[in-house]
């Protein structure tokens, strides 16, 4: 392997590395803040971070030039319909990550990976064994990540919401991939998350008053613990104004973690490593998202991991890896 290639590969394992720690970031700061401000906020920032990246691309004439010549109207349209699937699958794994651990919340987040070779096929691609038995390895694995060795009734309902919010993540890839051709992929990354962004703030000051009693209807035991004790968005605004209400400060770091880092830094980490890397090495290596979300949950918020709960997260793993096999053997 050559220096590059390892430095790509030292890039990516470092963005997934950050994406996984994101799950931290995401359950962490529900403790500060509701899901849609959370949100809201997060990716506004996360749009304005690559604003930089942007302009430098375009000095440097990294853009294709049909990328140029891209309308307006074509960067508006395409930025609304990617932010609306992205902003659907966020806040699906946001209330879920309410109920669940970061660690299942990585792993299940994952299926995306499994899921959007199947999608594919009603787009007229191709799938071949290996995704199949891919998602065999998954859904055992799935199976033990929720049950835990217990018993089936026992399946958390963040596991169920995250669940669905792969769907809407595999939909969100296969978006990307059919109106990214004609679009620099920046810009258009940096418009979905502005559009994320307004969507989930928009959300925060319609429906978030509303969401304790959403919390409290599905597990009363998170408001008893002051587990999520946050203030509806517009309370804490009105707060904050009056200055009857302290934000505190430990509230911004999962904010910003979530907005600056993991989508800003890492998104421009994977730009920039996936230049060099070979495409079997990114597949593998992105594939460990879900490990760094098991970790970051276990060390920074004391979330137990037991032997079914891991050996669902090892055949998941194995899952993703076995469906992405045609790429990495594509390469030698």
């Amino acid at each position: 392997m050559n220096k590059r290639a390892l430095r790509a590969d030292i890039l990516l394992l470092l963005t997934a590395g950050i994406w996984g720690f994101g799950f931290v970031a995401q359950r962490s700061g529900m403790e500060y803040v509701g899901p849609f401000a959370f949100n809201g906020i997060r990716f506004i920032l996360g749009s304005l971070s690559l604003l930089p990246l942007i302009l430098i691309r375009r000095k440097a004439g990294k853009h294709v030039a049909a990328n140029a010549g891209s309308s307006l109207k074509k960067i508006c349209v395409y930025s609304l319909g990617i932010g609306g699937c992205l902003f659907v699958a966020v806040m699906l794994q946001q209330f879920g990550i309410m109920f669940t651990t970061a660690g299942n919340a990585g792993f299940i987040t994952g299926l995306y990976v499994v899921l959007t070779p199947i999608f594919g096929i009603f787009l007229g691609r191709k799938t071949g064994p290996a995704t199949w038995l891919g998602s065999v390895f998954t859904v055992i694995g799935l199976y033990f990540l929720c049950i835990a060795g217990g018993s089936a009734v026992a399946v958390n309902p963040g596991d169920i919401l995250t669940m669905i919010s792969a769907i809407f993540w595999a939909c969100h890839v296969l978006l990307i991939d059919r109106l990214v051709q004609d679009i620099d992929p920046i810009v258009l990354s940096s418009g979905q998350f502005a559009v994320c962004g307004i969507f989930a703030l928009i959300g925060a000051f319609v429906v978030e008053p509303f969401v304790p009693a959403f919390t409290a209807h599905i597990n009363p035991a998170l408001l008893e613990m002051g587990t999520f004790a946050w203030l509806p968005f517009p309370s804490l605004l009105s707060g904050i104004a009056s200055h009857t209400v302290m934000f505190p400060v430990a509230g911004l770091i999962p904010i910003l973690y979530g907005g600056l880092v993991s989508v800003g830094i890492a998104y421009t980490l994977q730009v920039v490593a996936q230049r060099d890397a070979p495409p079997a090495h990114a597949t593998i290596i992105l594939c460990f998202e879900g490990c760094f979300a098991a970790l970051g949950g276990a060390l920074l918020l004391s979330e137990k991991i037991g032997s079914w709960t891991l050996f669902g997260f090892f055949l998941m793993l194995a899952g993703m890896l076995v469906t992405q096999w045609e790429v990495i053997t594509k390469e030698k």
